[in-house]
């Protein structure tokens, strides 16, 4: 079968047997459609797999906490490799595309990735704003490579049903909200058109960053005090690649640095973690919008 990829062309033979994922979300979507069998390696994780893919996460090796080296992939004689982000699957990742195929190796991006462009943050800039149905195309056209289109068709509609539910229990008062990802000398923001924009426009909620279409921008303290959410959204890493990553870190560093401790959700505890593989276009975009409508009905953003 061939499939239009990121603007190239992508042909799988036949089902593929041992399959490589580089990042946590391509992983999660392909435990998630009951392919453990026949993935041989994953690698590049944020957080701890999602509980209801434990089991089927035990039976795939993990090549790498963060990104392998190629020597480490090909090891694994994959008959694909996947990936969540250009960053991994692409110039200066661990390998890109072009190699593979030269390796005779097909290898598939998420289609979130097509719609970025360069910019000055590593992440990019999208040329317009990502909808979810961009992530639903990623599942159905993995299960399609993968030879099980109706278990893609059975995910994608509960996570229709799931984002439709949120949107309903959603309170409808306006909030702003940041979504603060990483790093607390010069933090990486959500923009307007990633997976928090997916979860704003579907909860009624204005990003106090919409007017930047990087993909996470890195923004000062005192642009941040300024814009003064009603609720700050931020992640809960247990990687080891950026300082503040866990949510104890990050609300620690709020109530202590003085830029940032009058702001109002600093002084009001009007905080909700949440984990990062969320805030990045996945089959979990669907868990955030859930959890942060449910803790939304719970904070009070006018006291």
């Amino acid at each position: 079968m061939k499939i239009n990829n990121c603007g190239r062309e992508v042909t799988v033979d036949k089902p593929p047997q041992q399959a490589v994922s580089l990042n946590q979300a391509s992983t999660e979507i392909l435990l998630s459609l009951g392919l453990a069998d026949r993935m041989v390696g994953t690698a590049t994780w944020t957080d701890p797999v999602k509980p209801n893919l434990e089991d089927e996460n035990r039976k795939v090796e993990r090549l790498a906490d963060n990104a392998p080296s190629l020597e480490r992939v090909l090891e694994k004689e994959p008959d694909i490799v996947t990936a969540s982000l250009n960053n991994t699957l692409g110039d200066g990742g661990v390998t890109t595309p072009q190699r593979l195929e030269k390796l005779g190796v097909p290898s598939y991006v998420s289609p979130s990735e097509c719609s970025k462009r360069d910019a000055k943050s590593v992440d990019g800039a999208r040329k317009s704003r990502l909808e979810i149905d961009t992530i639903y195309q990623e599942i159905n056209e993995l299960a399609k490579i993968f030879g099980t289109p109706a278990k893609g068709t059975e995910l994608v509609e509960s996570l229709r049903a799931r984002m439709r539910k949120a949107a309903d229990t959603a309170p409808k008062n306006d909030t702003s909200v940041l979504f603060w990802f990483a790093n607390s000398e010069s933090p990486y923001m959500a923009g307007c058109c990633g997976a928090p924009g997916i979860i704003s426009r579907t909860l009624g909620l204005k990003n106090v960053f919409e007017d930047s279409t990087e993909e996470w921008p890195q923004i000062s303290w005192e642009t941040v005090a300024a814009r003064n959410p009603d609720v700050m959204i931020i992640g809960d890493l247990t990687r080891r690649s950026e300082t503040a990553e866990t949510a104890t870190e990050k609300i620690k560093f709020l109530k202590s640095n003085p830029v940032t401790r009058e702001m109002e959700a600093v002084k009001n505890d009007r905080f909700i973690a949440l984990a990062g593989g969320a805030m990045n276009p996945s089959i979990r975009t669907a868990d955030g919008t859930e959890l942060i409508a449910a803790r939304l009905q719970k904070l009070d953003p006018t006291r």
